[in-house]
């Protein structure tokens, strides 16, 4: 499948160590026009201008996909300047902070914001998206998931011994349970919907010395099911495009 005239979306991009910046330069690098979205319109633009001075075709553009103003102004925009859309990668995430207490006793207002961005926003921007995905023929939808949100983890999972703060966890459960929906829906269209797990990345200093991956390998599998051809698979959960139970 030719990249060429391809245009991209990225949501959550708001550090040059995060993992939404790197989706971008790779989808960048393939040569697709790729629209890098944060809350702050101003990091948006650094972090884009960096990728425009590696000969990448890059823009920064605000976007709260809490808010549906927000959301309407960028497909707004694609729209105006492309007329279709045909990657959209959801990598936004509510931040789940140190709020480590278990359901009994978790903060509901700080559960309400993940849950907020990690789900209901994903779901916000996909729905607005559409229109413009079905003009692509052939587009992909990619949720950024964890392993804090899987049954079968037995570390970080739902159950696992080293558990995530739970709001976290039970939004990704959720974000997985979206993406299969999504999938089914879609399916006849020809839009492909699966969640990934960067795993273990190195998105904060020193992470590396815990064992964590470079930011480039954690992203390699997002641009994966960003770039699958029309044989891949749809709807399912994948690491290092390896298919996981949730």
């Amino acid at each position: 499948m030719s990249n060429a005239h391809r245009v991209a979306l990225v949501t959550g991009c708001s550090r040059a160590q995060g993992i939404g910046f790197e989706v971008c330069r790779q989808l960048g690098q393939l040569g697709m026009a790729v629209f890098l979205t944060a809350r702050d319109s101003g990091k948006a633009e650094a972090l884009a201008s960096t990728l425009r001075d590696e000969g990448l075709d890059v823009t920064g553009h605000a976007l709260d996909i809490s808010n549906a103003e927000s959301v309407r102004s960028i497909i707004e925009v694609i729209g105006n300047q492309h007329g279709k859309l045909d990657i959209l990668v959801n990598n936004a995430t509510g931040s789940a902070g140190r709020n480590m207490a278990p359901p009994s006793t978790a903060d509901l207002d700080g559960a309400r914001q993940i849950i907020e961005v990690t789900l209901l926003g994903t779901w916000r921007i996909t729905q607005a998206a559409i229109p413009l995905l079905r003009k692509s023929g052939h587009a992909r939808i990619v949720n950024v998931s964890s392993s804090a949100g899987l049954h079968s983890d037995p570390l970080l999972g739902l159950t696992g011994k080293s558990k995530a703060p739970p709001a976290y966890g039970i939004a990704k459960a959720a974000l997985n349970a979206l993406t299969a929906r999504f999938s089914d829906e879609l399916h006849e269209a020809g839009i492909k919907v699966n969640a990934v797990c960067p795993g273990f990345t190195a998105t904060f200093p020193r992470m590396e010395e815990l064992g964590a991956r470079t930011v480039s390998e954690g992203a390699k599998g997002i641009v994966w099911a960003a770039t699958l051809d029309n044989t891949g698979p749809s709807g399912g959960f994948y690491r290092d495009a390896q298919l996981l139970e949730w």
